[in-house]
């Protein structure tokens, strides 16, 4: 009870409306196996994210994933590191990667779906990521050190990463504030994560989405 009584954040935006399964806009939703980030269009940053735009806005796509941030950016994963993570709430980070080409390619070695958004549905989930960043007084996310595979970077993130409240949690959290009926509760590994965005990938038209 103690552990579910920790910070929930990031906190999901709440969406009046269901999800529409009509929209034009693709994002991604990628699995590494054990961690959930989401693919999103980098022009679609431009009004919420400016400062992403300027360090990635050669890319088309920029993966984002959220995650503890001994765990995530430790060079070598120790048993300790493991336990604390888990078992402790520790501070998080959130991981950018430009995407410089075609996403299935990029993952091709990954699981990945797409999902068509609306407009309102994408502005709900870009305030969701906006919030998930740590900022400083002037409303300026924080970067940390590079990040761990192609052009990458780690910037300082809200929310205590613990056992309720992990990587797979806040990609559920972000396709819940697009208005989806996900259960957030127990999405705490990737496979759950990725059961839901299956089922819903096949209620989209083929060729729905803008490329």
């Amino acid at each position: 009870m103690w552990l579910v009584g920790c910070s929930v954040q990031p906190y999901i935006v709440q969406n009046p409306n269901a999800f529409s399964y009509t929209g034009s806009t693709k994002i991604y939703v990628v699995s590494h196996g054990w961690h959930t980030g989401l693919v999103i269009p980098t022009k679609a940053l431009n009004n919420t994210m400016p400062s992403l735009m300027e360090r990635f806005g050669y890319a088309d796509y920029i993966e984002l994933g959220w995650g503890d941030k001994g765990f995530y950016q430790a060079n070598e994963i120790t048993t300790g590191l493991t336990i604390q993570a888990i078992f402790w709430p520790t501070e998080s980070v959130i991981h950018a990667v430009a995407v410089p080409e075609q996403v299935d390619h990029y993952f091709r070695h990954s699981e990945l779906k797409s999902l068509c958004l609306n407009n309102e549905e994408l502005t709900s989930l870009l305030l969701f990521i906006q919030g998930s960043f740590a900022k400083d007084d002037d409303g300026q996310i924080l970067p940390l050190r590079s990040g761990i595979y192609g052009d990458s970077q780690f910037y300082q993130a809200i929310g205590d990463y613990y056992l309720m409240n992990t990587c797979n949690k806040w990609t559920a959290k972000g396709l819940k504030s697009t208005g989806m009926d996900i259960s957030t509760l127990f999405k705490l590994n990737s496979s759950s994560v990725m059961d839901f965005v299956r089922e819903q990938s096949h209620r989209f038209q083929p060729n729905q989405c803008d490329d």
